[in-house]
């Protein structure tokens, strides 16, 4: 039997371990994705990439290689010029959802994405990222219960009409900006080890 091969992904967010782990065990049978549930230590700057580079750096002594941080953003395009972005973490601890729908208002203009950046350090210590993006609309008002942080009132150009809370799990998993950047991250494991 084949000895499983550890990575280790660091992450204090429950639903994003369990949604990455069965992503990356599906595609890799014999790796086997832990939790490292350490506090990452959060960064302003302009770009996603900038605090997951950030993130991935901060824990190298901590952590043992190859490991991987996965930073999202919610940007809202219209209206609040990417408001709440690298933000997205405090603001959602501070006014949540119903705060960006009182800031948006009666707003006709709604564009909005979410942003995934994962950053990889291999046995080298050298940095990989993945970006995922998936583009929609803010909704008028909070729909749905499955999902987390923003995604009451997130609809993707893909699912027009449901929010992402209202998907069933693996939908959005399917479509989800996480999981356009774990793709990115899995086809370049697939080269690579």
């Amino acid at each position: 039997m084949l000895e499983k091969k550890a990575l280790r992904f660091v992450t204090g967010n429950p639903h994003k371990y369990k949604e990455v782990k069965e992503v990356i065990q599906k595609n890799f049978p014999n790796f086997e994705v832990i939790q490292s549930n350490i506090e990452l230590l959060e960064l302003q700057a302009d770009s996603l990439e900038e605090v997951a580079l950030f993130k991935v750096n901060s824990v190298k002594t901590q952590v043992k290689i190859p490991y991987f941080i996965e930073d999202a953003g919610f940007f809202v395009d219209d209206v609040c010029n990417g408001f709440p972005g690298v933000f997205s973490s405090y603001v959602m601890k501070t006014i949540g959802y119903n705060g960006i729908l009182k800031i948006l208002g009666d707003a006709k203009m709604r564009k909005a994405h979410f942003e995934s950046v994962i950053a990889y350090i291999d046995e080298d210590e050298k940095v990989f990222l993945f970006k995922g993006v998936n583009y929609g609309k803010v909704s008028i008002k909070a729909h749905g219960h499955s999902g987390f942080g923003f995604d009451p009132i997130f609809i993707s150009d893909e699912t027009p009409g449901k929010t992402f809370a209202e998907l069933k799990l693996e939908e959005k998993n399917d479509i989800s900006h996480r999981r356009r950047s774990l793709d990115k991250l899995i086809t370049f494991l697939k080269n690579y080890t």
